[in-house]
């Protein structure tokens, strides 16, 4: 199993979404608009990426489990 740039990229991504949902859940503080707050656009870009991210861990998980594992 070898990974892209892109792949990590995505992994990275979710990742950080999780932790992210993480502390929103356990302590009502969401890291990302804390860091990037101050400039709504750019948290919002954020949070697309990190879904943009997410959709395409789908693709991943699948691409992965499709190949053949050697014996």
């Amino acid at each position: 199993m070898r990974f892209n740039w892109l792949d990590w990229t995505a992994i990275t991504l979710v990742i950080v979404g999780a932790l992210n949902w993480l502390l929103v859940g356990l302590f009502n503080f969401d890291l990302v608009a804390f860091l990037f707050g101050g400039v709504p656009l750019l948290a919002s870009i954020i949070y697309v990426l990190i879904g943009l991210a997410g959709v395409y861990m789908i693709y991943l998980v699948a691409r992965e489990s499709s190949r053949e594992v050697p014996v």
